[in-house]
């Protein structure tokens, strides 16, 4: 058996489950049996079971949030097996939609839940790459990075689209990174050795899109002096993202409805019908209901396209990802940064979480790499990231105290960045006390240490104490 092919068993016994499990173990999984879920040893012993099968009970059913606990307690992904008549009640539909990552319906085939386990493994692997630590070594150009709860939400969301063939609607806004979700569905998927091909709806003249979505004969208009085939036919077999969905002309989602429901394409000036097997993801920053509702946007297209929906969070939800990002961009791009360049001030790291990002993840990019360029000094700070003053108005407050104190803190940082973090200066310049000044550095946990600041005779500065750099080092 292969080692890395361990599988829980979960069930009573039953009928034919020991034929089950000895034709899985045919397959080459390492399989171990337990009963129930909560008898299972919630120790490492159990941490390399990244797949498992659940036979649920009536009991399980019934009692669907207790057995939820018990699932949570267990990182191992589950596909349950029920019989059809489970689907009759709302509750337990929506028990087994929320929990686990795909079911079969007794009696069980075994190839297909063979396949369907192997999938799913494949993307758990997958997802282990993708959130370890230090995860962007040697990785693709599609791989996202963080470790926040909302893109772990969205890690686990992907896998559970990619499991199956489904059209998915990616929401989110613009610079989110709504195409790299797109190819981390299609990198997850039964597809995935097949063509992955984008095409931005908006990005192109109305009078073209037909031609580059369904492709043309020779000599269908001036222009066409040959065959061409369109993105749709050359994605065959694969994976086709439609970014920017609702920009499509009205004229053009006829043709694309048409093509979704008989999976069926005719080029420009040809009379025969191409039959194409091509999987779609499409991705919106407009909300296509309200587009629906106004009448630009075919409600009987939304509904198809939204069968299966991800939300990308925008990055100011992202908590310590942005961090993660900035040395993310840091080391992709360090070969345009000037030599003297060796990370981040503590200070920019702050400034960057409160920042709110209306660009999102493009924005992040654009700033770091502009910094890093023009920075001249060896830690990068607020003020080369052009977030000293931004960052005072980018924050909504929960609260007149947390906005007060949000206002406060962007004040002493943009006056301590404008003179180096020279404390006499900066205080005169508040018409503060170098006491107060430290007192409200402290309580606003502005680091001076890692800035770098000129010792100056004139009065106390950065360098006055041994810098604590946080630099970012190098993974090879």
């Amino acid at each position: 058996m292969n080692p890395n092919k361990k599988l829980l068993f979960i069930s009573q016994p039953i009928e034919d489950g020991e034929r089950l499990i000895g034709e899985l173990e045919a397959c080459g999984w390492d399989v171990t049996h337990i009963q129930e879920l909560d008898s299972i040893p919630f120790t490492e012993t159990y941490a390399d079971y990244g797949v498992g099968v659940v036979f649920l009970t009536q009991d399980d059913l019934d009692n669907i949030k207790s057995f939820e606990n018990a699932a949570n307690r267990l990182d191992t992904r589950l596909i349950a097996i029920c019989h059809q008549d489970v689907f009759d009640n709302l509750r337990h539909h929506q028990g087994i939609g929320r929990l686990f990552f795909g079911y079969h319906i007794i009696p069980v085939e075994t190839e297909r839940l063979h396949h369907a386990l192997e999938n799913l493994l494949s993307v758990i692997n997958l997802d282990k790459d993708i959130l370890e630590e230090g995860s962007h070594r040697g990785r693709h150009e599609c791989q996202m990075v963080g470790e926040s709860p909302v893109i772990k939400t969205l890690f686990k969301t992907i896998q559970k689209v990619g499991a199956v063939d489904a059209p998915v609607l990616i929401q989110g806004e613009s610079g989110t990174g709504k195409e790299l979700a797109a190819k981390a569905i299609h990198r997850s998927s039964a597809r995935a050795e097949s063509p992955f091909n984008a095409i931005n709806c908006g990005a192109l003249p109305s009078n073209l899109i037909q031609s580059e979505l369904f492709g043309h004969e020779k000599g269908s208009f001036t222009g066409a002096s040959q065959r061409k085939i369109g993105i749709i036919e050359n994605t065959d077999g694969g994976t086709l993202f439609l970014d920017e969905i609702g920009d499509l002309p009205l004229d053009m989602q006829v043709n694309l409805l048409r093509f979704l429901e008989n999976h069926t394409i005719q080029r420009v000036g040809g009379l025969k019908e191409i039959e194409v097997d091509v999987r779609v993801l499409a991705a919106t920053h407009v909300d296509l209901e309200k587009a629906v509702k106004e009448g630009k946007f075919r409600e009987d297209l939304y509904h198809r396209l939204n069968v299966l929906q991800i939300r990308v969070p925008p990055l100011r939800e992202r908590g310590d990802d942005i961090a993660t990002l900035a040395h993310y961009f840091f080391n992709k791009f360090s070969s345009e940064k000037s030599s003297i360049v060796n990370g981040f001030s503590k200070d920019s790291l702050s400034v960057m979480q409160l920042y709110e990002w209306p660009g999102n993840i493009r924005e992040l990019i654009n700033r770091v790499r502009r910094a890093m360029v023009m920075s001249e000094h060896p830690l990068i700070r607020p003020g080369d990231l052009g977030l000293e003053r931004r960052v005072l108005n980018s924050r909504h407050a929960a609260s007149l105290e947390e906005a007060r104190d949000l206002a406060e803190r962007g004040v002493v940082l943009a006056s301590l960045t404008r003179h180096s973090f020279n404390i006499l200066h900066a205080a005169r310049d508040l018409g503060i006390s170098r006491v107060t000044l430290y007192r409200l550095m402290e309580k606003h946990q502005i680091h001076r240490e890692d800035q770098g600041g000129d010792d100056s005779s004139h009065g106390e500065s950065a360098s006055s104490k041994k810098p604590n750099i946080l630099n970012f080092k190098r993974v090879k």
